[in-house]
């Protein structure tokens, strides 16, 4: 697996527009990002882009259309005067983590932070999370994005970095002063990332745990981490190697003879399925793939096993619990996975969150609050557009 550096032009993102009756129309900027796999250390992926088309995207029409332009505006306009979306309730202290995931919404639109319908608002989401992020460094270089404005801090920093690194990844000018401002801001942030690992069966495996310097594991806060890393490293931001080798050695020492991942490396325990399904998101946004489409090695063979554990243990239609924030890495796993269990899977859970939305557009997503689950069923649903770099297949 290679680190590739990827390069965008303005002029090869496209603005698609599907003008629907009835439906707001959506203006998408196309950016593809070719398979890491691919590529050789160092080397630029032109992007190729789309067609522009007026027709949607295979599994969604025009009733989804509106039921996700609903919840963005539903978004749109809960957003603080700072750029900023916070929950209500103990849930409030993590703004960087639902501006990050109300951003990550919007671009699963098709805007960017510089075109788009919600570009405005994109931008301002981007400029919070900057200005937060820069506040926090540390006199080693290490950007603590959220820093102690948060409980359990490396949840806000890793979707705050995976956050910044899809919006550096379709800045139109590397040379500008903002996209400056996030490639620091994203070196400063890996190097944390970096730093914060933990080490275990002789320093071959490592994971994260809640805070910066606890030095222990806990697998949702490590997927968090290795997706942000994923995504750094897709837009040409230096991400140590080790650190990611330890911590597939990590997921894979935490792997259960069911096929699924364990809550922790030092507490085992029985497999949890959000962990579980996180983790083939991870490993699919990297270009490793199951055996069943063509992969090889190890960490093939983890995959298909984590497949098969995810198909028995993950139900669309059983709600409670974890239920979100699971289905929001099952639906990015089977997305990239595509086939048959892509389209088996999709129409479920798109049925089941058109089922759970209040009439306001707002989902309330596993407790934690309205930001939280709007955010989170907007990405999901918009997934067929494939507009995040992160989920690009």
């Amino acid at each position: 697996m290679s680190p590739a550096r990827h390069t965008y032009s303005a002029s090869a993102r496209p603005d698609v527009s599907l003008a629907l009756a009835g439906v707001s129309a959506v203006t998408a900027v196309a950016v593809l990002v070719a398979a890491v796999v691919t590529a050789r250390p160092g080397e630029a992926i032109a992007a190729s882009p789309k067609a522009p088309s007026t027709a949607l995207p295979e599994m969604l029409d025009t009733q989804t259309v509106r039921k996700i332009n609903l919840g963005l505006k539903y978004l749109e306009r809960t957003q603080r005067h700072d750029g900023s979306w916070v929950n209500s309730g103990g849930w409030a202290a993590f703004p960087v983590v639902m501006t990050s995931l109300a951003g990550l919404a919007f671009m699963a639109n098709g805007s960017t932070p510089e075109s788009g319908p919600y570009a405005r608002t994109v931008s301002r989401a981007l400029n919070y999370v900057l200005n937060v992020a820069e506040s926090n460094v540390l006199d080693d270089g290490q950007i603590h994005i959220a820093g102690q404005m948060s409980g359990r801090s490396m949840y806000s920093h890793g979707f705050g970095t995976l956050f910044l690194a899809q919006c550096y990844g379709v800045e139109g000018d590397k040379a500008s002063k903002r996209a400056q401002r996030i490639g620091k801001v994203l070196d400063g942030a890996v190097l944390l990332i970096a730093k914060a690992q933990s080490s275990i069966e002789g320093g071959k495996g490592g994971g994260w745990i809640y805070t910066p310097n606890g030095k222990s594991d806990e697998g949702s806060v490590t997927v968090t981490q290795l997706q942000a890393l994923r995504a750094c490293r897709n837009v040409g931001i230096k991400v140590p190697k080790k650190t990611i080798d330890k911590a597939v050695m990590y997921l894979r020492i935490c792997q259960q003879a069911d096929g699924g991942i364990c809550y922790s490396y030092r507490s085992q325990g029985s497999s949890r399925p959000a962990i579980s399904a996180a983790a083939i998101a991870c490993f699919y946004s990297a270009g490793v793939y199951d055996r069943r489409t063509g992969g090889s090695g190890p960490e093939a063979e983890m995959v298909e096993r984590l497949v098969q554990y995810c198909r028995n243990a993950v139900r669309v239609q059983q709600h409670g619990g974890h239920y979100f924030y699971t289905h929001l890495y099952m639906a990015q796993a089977m997305y990239q996975r595509g086939g048959k269990d892509w389209r088996e899977y999709f129409p479920k859970i798109r049925k089941q969150l058109l089922d759970l939305q209040f009439p306001d557009g707002s989902w309330q997503g596993d407790g934690i609050g309205e930001v939280y689950g709007t955010a989170l069923g907007c990405i999901i649903l918009q997934l067929p557009y494939g507009y995040l770099p992160i989920v690009q297949r």
